[in-house]
């Protein structure tokens, strides 16, 4: 339980949070949430309570946010470094596959996992994570965040994460001051790396169960960018949230939550069982 930290094969330590309120007398599987860019494991806190009560609940701060530590500007950054930092977490933990959670870029790197590292992803479920972000606006944001930063990039452009008529000002204000507190030049390089990403021809390789959540009104890209995984992932469940904006993992968190839950009680029956 609580914050733990491991160092990866190339010297970056790595936050994550074990949160685990499952019967004690049963033996829980795992599922690891992986976070958005400019996000952090933190920014999961309203989905883990109903989900560690059914999971043994991994929360990782990707290397370079959050409390993890930001990579020097000369160590490459790929995505397959990415999604080592993930396979060898799973193997601190001795666990040999889970469930995954992936939040927009976090869902990228779920994918990946799926496509290229089957074994160890029992089920995906991505919400807002397209196969890529090569085919979006995102490679615009980049000038603007490094002339007017971080916070004031997401504040002026606030509309397209959030129904403000409908998200308490409260939660707007902590959202900017919690993607503020990561390093902008790191933040640049990640989304730089992301825009030049697309997997579209790949994602039929996703074999394991998956549950796709889109917002109806993405902001990121279209809601058309969705489609392929429902056209060629073999095993896929699709779901709207009709209207609402890119950021739904912040907005409607326990929506979020209990479709997880929903979905892997309705494929795998409840959390209980060997990892």
């Amino acid at each position: 339980m609580g914050e733990h930290r491991f160092t990866t094969s190339d010297g970056i330590a790595i936050a994550y949070d074990l949160d685990d309120f499952t019967d004690p007398w049963k033996s829980a599987n795992t599922l690891v949430m992986l976070h958005s860019a400019m996000g952090s494991a933190r920014r999961f806190y309203a989905m883990v309570p109903p989900l560690a009560r059914q999971y043994r609940v991994v929360r990782m701060d990707l290397r370079g946010h959050g409390r993890s530590t930001v990579p020097p500007a000369d160590k490459p950054l790929t995505m397959d470094r990415l999604v080592a930092d993930v396979r060898e977490l799973m193997a601190e933990l001795g666990c040999a596959s889970a469930h995954f959670v992936g939040n927009s870029a976090g869902g990228y790197i779920s994918q990946q996992l799926a496509m290229h590292h089957g074994g160890l992803t029992q089920s995906i479920a991505i919400f807002g994570s397209t196969p890529g972000l090569k085919h979006s606006q995102a490679h615009t944001w980049l000038p603007r965040v490094a002339k007017e930063g971080l916070r004031n990039f997401l504040a002026d452009t606030i509309a397209d994460r959030f129904d403000l008529a409908a998200t308490d000002p409260g939660l707007v204000a902590w959202f900017l001051d919690q993607c503020a507190g990561n390093d902008t030049a790191y933040i640049g390089r990640f989304i730089g790396l992301m825009t030049t990403l697309d997997w579209s021809d790949e994602v039929h390789r996703i074999e394991c169960p998956m549950l796709c959540v889109y917002p109806g009104g993405e902001t990121v890209g279209s809601a058309h960018s969705y489609d392929v995984f429902r056209a060629k992932v073999p095993d896929v469940e699709m779901v709207s949230y009709d209207r609402l904006p890119h950021n739904i993992c912040d907005a409607v968190p326990d929506r979020c939550a209990g479709d997880v839950l929903r979905f892997l009680k309705k494929r795998f029956g409840d959390g209980a069982g060997p990892n």
